[in-house]
């Protein structure tokens, strides 16, 4: 693995290609257009926690034998349970939400597979207690896609808040998302448009239209137009953005994924063995000078961050490409999924509230939006009921105790720990029809309160991203992104019904139907 402070000349795989252009001069306020967030001021240690009043339990499981219990467990997870019912023959099993298992993909990938996984809304936020937890190289889980796929830097998912260039690459990210704020709204509206009127075409023509590649592009399109002032399509890049990052996501998940494929090749090769990142070197390569070409605003800020102009393009490029891009390829399925099951009255009240609120704020303005609660209710629903990343992962930096509803139970310092989100906010403990779609669950005071067991964005959606915790950069951004999908919709049609199936990624979908706004 190359050290993360290699100089870029001697970078593996994936440093710079090469150019033949320098890196245009520009400049930017020096005060970006939304102040970022500062580490907060000295204060004198917390005050050791209060003993918990529950009862302590041994935590319940066994990791079974080195070898065979990690592959046991694979399998089960995969192929002989499937995920969910992997989770709940454990909680039936144990009488415990808490419990210890091996997380895919084991060996021989993963080192150590072994990890106390967490089930419920009460257990869960543990994983966010930077305090008491570390994430340093566990966004993906029990393993680390090699850093040749990122030319050779371990990326800001990847870091924990209290390694130095957290806090850097946290302000670059916080800037990429503010300084062309003011075309985040003109842009979605002018390339999502041109999607749906290209999906009533093949709609008409087929009966049927697939809404992924379509949505694809458009969210690569409009990242590239918000984020950077270019659109992909009149660069040497073209249309293939979203198929050179589906393929680059591959290379890092096929790990936790199941393609379909024959099970002695996905299980014997995909899950026991990384796929060597030199096969998509000249993609990522094409992606890296799309963004370098692109950046220069961005690089200017990152060098006054003290970050390398290579390091600040990878990371710009790992932000938009796999936490944007991914999870509004994800996120924007799952919405359509819900809502398109949500039928005609709900369809027909979102529309009824949008278009209000619009014609009364003489627009689509963030003041029109605030005043749509059922479809503010809708977006939030969404991402409680069907989280676009499921799992999190954090590693104990001491001895604490962690309670569920039912007990209290000892960790470790270095146990790992694991906490599967769905099932988290689908706590029937917390929610009522907790493993219902509830359009209007969040409309009102108390809906509010709930949304502090939202959780999606590895925080609470009542608390804001810092450079000093590991809540998503880009949260409020994915939540406006589904809110003006959501707005897009239903200013243009009365209703809409879909097919669903599934995909290694999520949910596909395709449109049956696509009924014009009449009122």
């Amino acid at each position: 693995m190359a050290s993360l402070f290699s100089s870029p000349s001697n970078l593996p795989a994936f440093s710079k290609p090469k150019r033949s252009h320098p890196i245009t001069t520009a400049t930017l306020s020096e005060k970006p257009y939304i102040s970022q967030p500062l580490p907060p001021p000295f204060t004198a240690a917390p005050p050791p926690p209060k003993p918990s009043t529950l009862p302590i339990r041994k935590i319940p499981g066994d990791y079974g034998l080195p070898l065979i219990g990690p592959w046991k467990d694979r399998e089960d997870f995969f192929y002989n349970q499937g995920r969910d019912e992997f989770f709940k023959s454990r909680i039936k099993k144990y009488q415990s939400t808490v419990f210890r298992a091996n997380m895919p993909p084991g060996p021989f990938i993963s080192l150590n597979p072994n990890v106390v996984v967490l089930l419920d809304a009460k257990s869960f936020p543990a994983l966010f207690n930077t305090d008491k937890v570390e994430k340093k190289d566990l966004f993906t889980g029990t393993y680390m896609p090699s850093v040749d796929l990122t030319g050779g830097y371990r990326t800001l998912s990847f870091l924990d808040p209290s390694e130095p260039n957290h806090a850097k690459l946290k302000k670059l990210i916080f800037i990429m998302l503010s300084y062309r704020r003011d075309r985040l709204m003109p842009e979605f509206h002018h390339t999502y448009s041109q999607m749906f009127e290209n999906l009533e075409k093949e709609l008409a023509s087929k009966g049927k239209a697939d809404f992924g590649p379509p949505s694809d592009q458009a969210a690569f399109n409009f990242l590239a137009r918000s984020f950077f002032g270019v659109d992909p399509l009149e660069t040497k890049l073209g249309p293939d953005g979203p198929s050179l990052i589906t393929k680059w996501v591959l290379f890092q998940l096929h790990p936790l994924l199941t393609l379909g494929l024959p099970r002695p090749i996905e299980d014997g090769l995909l899950h026991n063995f990384m796929l060597p990142p030199f096969l998509i070197k000249k993609d990522y390569e094409r992606l890296y000078e799309f963004f370098y070409s692109n950046s220069a605003e961005l690089l200017c800020q990152a060098e006054k961050l003290g970050l390398s102009p290579d390091e600040a393009v990878h990371n710009l490029l790992y932000t938009t490409c796999f936490n944007s891009f991914g999870g509004m390829k994800k996120l924007f399925p799952n919405i359509l999924k819900w809502v398109g099951r949500g039928g005609t009255r709900l369809h027909t009240d979102l529309a009824r509230e949008v278009r209000a609120a619009v014609a009364s704020h003489g627009g689509v303005t963030m003041a029109a939006m605030e005043s749509m609660p059922l479809m503010k209710s809708v977006v939030y629903e969404a991402l409680r009921v069907e989280p676009p990343v499921a799992s999190q992962y954090a590693k104990a930096k001491r001895d604490f105790v962690v309670e569920s509803h039912d007990a209290a139970f000892e960790i470790k310092e270095g146990e790992m720990l694991f906490g599967f989100q769905p099932f988290a906010t689908k706590d029937p403990r917390i929610f009522e029809r907790a493993e219902e779609f509830v359009p209007g669950r969040f409309v009102g005071e108390e809906g509010e309160r709930l949304l502090k067991h939202v959780v999606w964005s590895n925080g609470p959606e009542n608390e804001h991203a810092t450079v000093n915790n590991k809540q998503c950069a880009g949260k409020d951004f994915v939540v406006l992104a589904a809110r003006l999908l959501l707005v897009e919709i239903f200013r243009r049609y009365d209703s809409f019904d879909i097919e669903v199936s599934t995909s290694p990624l999520g949910n596909s979908i395709k449109l049956t139907s696509l009924k014009r706004a009449s009122f």
